[in-house]
């Protein structure tokens, strides 16, 4: 009796690695918009079985992308103890550019409003808190431009998450370049910095 009920309990576990390791190449590579149902099928599992693991999509994105989440509050966090907060503000930018160029689907997770998802909107709010601490800190120091609002940094994310590129570190090292635009685009003086090279990039139009 124990045997089985250890069975099952391994292959409850396993059957939720496979639901949570699908979604997160799903959402990834095609948004959120996938149905749950085509999730579950890809995942070799019956709807009942997604359902009663993760009830809603809300449940299932916050648990494919918590990683990402509490990675991107330790960048901002890591950030904020540099004694040079311009430097700071530029090493997380590019940090959290390359973070989102790996995973569209973190991308769209982030910037989507998930009101029942308390956690991951909770864990959103306060890295962007965090954000909004560390650039008071970068203009005070004299590197960031005065005029720049947190809304400027969420439309370079928007942007950086649209590169298409051949490889993944193509598309990082696409990222890394657009980073480094954005970085002298913030910059409260005509600094010049030297760009890092670009992969092979795809237009795509839609």
């Amino acid at each position: 009796m124990t045997e089985h009920l250890t069975h099952l309990r391994a292959d409850a576990r396993d059957n939720r690695d496979r639901i949570v390791e699908m979604a997160r190449e799903v959402f990834a590579a095609e948004g959120l918009d996938v149905p749950m149902r085509e999730i579950a099928r890809r995942a070799q599992v019956g709807p009942a079985t997604l359902y009663r693991r993760f009830p809603t999509k809300e449940a299932l994105v916050t648990e494919a992308f918590g990683h990402q989440m509490h990675r991107c509050g330790q960048i901002v966090d890591e950030a904020l103890t540099d004694p040079d907060p311009w430097r700071g503000f530029c090493t997380a930018m590019e940090q959290v550019f390359e973070l989102h160029a790996r995973d569209r689907g973190f991308t769209a997770a982030f910037m989507a409003a998930y009101p029942k998802a308390l956690d991951f909107t909770a864990g959103r709010a306060q890295t962007l808190v965090k954000v909004a601490e560390l650039a008071r800190r970068a203009k005070e120091s004299g590197g960031l431009r005065p005029d720049f609002v947190i809304e400027d940094l969420i439309v370079m994310i928007m942007a950086n998450s649209g590169i298409r590129a051949s490889t993944p570190a193509a598309a990082v090292a696409a990222s890394r370049r657009f980073a480094a635009l954005a970085r002298q685009a913030f910059a409260a003086s005509s600094e010049r910095v030297n760009l890092p090279p670009v992969g092979r990039v795809s237009l795509v139009v839609t």
